[in-house]
């Protein structure tokens, strides 16, 4: 079993930055693939980003390429989601999540941190 728990979301005006952050505890994070995802009230949650075990490959989705960056602590079971030039398509609801088969599926979810950018 794990646990995933985000931190960091708030408000922000559009061209801003936030950090988010997910402490893992439970299994160590390095046995997981992690992701973030993202989602709004009445729509599907969408991938933001994910990072293999060893933090040697990361994907993005096509909306924040260049804007957010994805990076992981295994030391200290730690993931992050640098987000930069948040503009206020990118409110949602954050979730971090680990997965046992590469980001195919996820297993294990955080309770997600709100983002709200303003204009």
């Amino acid at each position: 079993q794990e646990e995933l728990v985000e931190s960091g979301g708030g408000l922000v005006q559009a061209g801003g930055s936030l950090r988010l952050s997910c402490a893992a505890s439970g299994r160590p994070l390095s046995n997981y693939f992690m992701g973030w995802f993202r989602q709004n009230p009445g729509k599907a949650r969408e991938f933001v980003a994910g990072i293999n075990w060893k933090a040697s490959s990361t994907r993005y989705a096509d909306s924040v390429k260049g804007r957010f960056t994805i990076s992981r602590d295994n030391a200290n079971n730690m993931l992050y989601l640098q987000m930069n030039s948040l503009n206020p398509e990118d409110t949602a609801v954050y979730y971090c999540a680990a997965s046992m088969s590469g980001g195919s599926e996820y297993e294990y979810w955080g309770q997600g941190t709100q983002v709200t950018v303003s204009s």
